[in-house]
């Protein structure tokens, strides 16, 4: 058992280590093919006050996640001052995005983190996976509402019927989505764990680890279980500001290709931004999305009437956004662990 469990991890391994290769190769054949001087050209085109600019909606769109999140945080809301909790969010949200594990990975961190707060284990999971939750239908709510634009947008040209194939394919894709999504929070309602526990017992099937921690799983259970019962206005409040942080987020695409000298409106640029996230949500499993996501926006803004050039200009400088933003990430991981440091210190006898 352990040699299958350990040939299955090096499996896993060695197929993220191709994706990545691949991913990489790909994303270096489309700047060469394009021409990097003639890429270059076109983000210096940005300029010093652009790169600033380009900054702010993202700025304000984590700001807004970051409520959203506050939001399920229930009766400890009070507990957490809005930027220590920035600072943690950000923190998970570093190892959600530099570690292959579909952007989850770093959710235990932050409900580990919010235990400084005395914000019990069970509570802060209970919080990470509500917010989840609520980012993923806020999510799918707004990529539906960018791809009714998109092929709104696109009807007049040449390319209609295959545009509105596209569009209802990536439509009845969300739908399942959403309805996936929706039963999800159905169990969370019911105790998440207490089903996984009801199937595996009909299943014939015992996972020992699962089994250790019965208890505190059903604790998970019983916190959110709890928020659902208690504050169905809280849940209402964080599908709003994960909402207003996507269509916040549609702003630095009309900012970036503002400064690039290209001709954007407000409408093109929630389209374009939308089914951009949809495309870098359907290629989670390259890590980072190397190359399937550059390829993907290029391919996206060459069906909005874009240059090559201009699709992946937009692409790197999105790409330069994400590192600036890891950096912060980073900085945001090293204060909380200096924090716990001196914590342990001044509680140590």
């Amino acid at each position: 058992e352990v040699q299958r469990l350990m040939s299955s991890l090096l499996s896993s391994r060695v197929i993220k280590m191709v994706l990545l290769l691949g991913g990489v190769v790909t994303l270096g054949g489309l700047v060469v093919h394009i021409g990097p001087e003639r890429i270059y050209g076109a983000g210096m085109s940005l300029g010093a006050v652009g790169l600033v600019m380009m900054l702010v909606p993202s700025t304000v769109m984590y700001a807004l996640d970051n409520l959203g999140w506050q939001f399920t945080l229930g009766r400890h809301k009070a507990a957490v001052p809005f930027s220590r909790l920035f600072i943690i969010r950000m923190a998970g949200e570093l190892v959600n995005a530099t570690t292959p594990t579909a952007y989850v990975g770093g959710e235990p961190l932050k409900a580990s983190l919010l235990k400084s707060f005395s914000v019990p284990m069970a509570d802060g999971l209970a919080s990470v996976i509500v917010a989840k939750t609520t980012m993923t239908i806020a999510q799918i709510i707004y990529i539906l509402l960018g791809i009714g634009l998109g092929v709104w947008i696109l009807v007049p040209s040449r390319s209609a019927q295959a545009d509105h194939v596209l569009g209802m394919a990536a439509a009845v894709s969300l739908g399942l989505l959403l309805f996936a999504t929706a039963m999800f929070m159905v169990i969370q309602r019911r105790g998440l764990f207490a089903f996984v526990f009801r199937v595996m017992a009909r299943c014939g099937i015992q996972i020992t680890a699962l089994e250790a921690r019965r208890e505190k799983l059903l604790a998970i259970d019983y916190s959110l279980v709890g928020f659902y019962i208690r504050n169905r206005l809280s849940f209402l409040f964080s599908i709003s500001a994960f909402f207003g942080g996507w269509l916040v987020e549609a702003l630095e695409v009309y900012v970036i290709l503002l400064y690039l000298g290209e001709p954007i409106d407000l409408v093109t640029a929630l389209s374009i931004d939308a089914i951009a996230t949809f495309i870098k949500g359907g290629t989670f499993f390259v890590p980072g999305s190397i190359g399937a996501q550059e390829a993907g926006t290029l391919l996206l803004m060459a069906g909005y009437g874009y240059s090559d050039v201009t699709g992946m200009t937009f692409a790197l400088l999105r790409r330069v956004r994400e590192l600036i933003w890891i950096g912060i990430g980073l900085l945001c991981l090293a204060f909380t662990m200096q924090v716990a440091r001196l914590s342990e210190r001044t509680n140590r006898p």
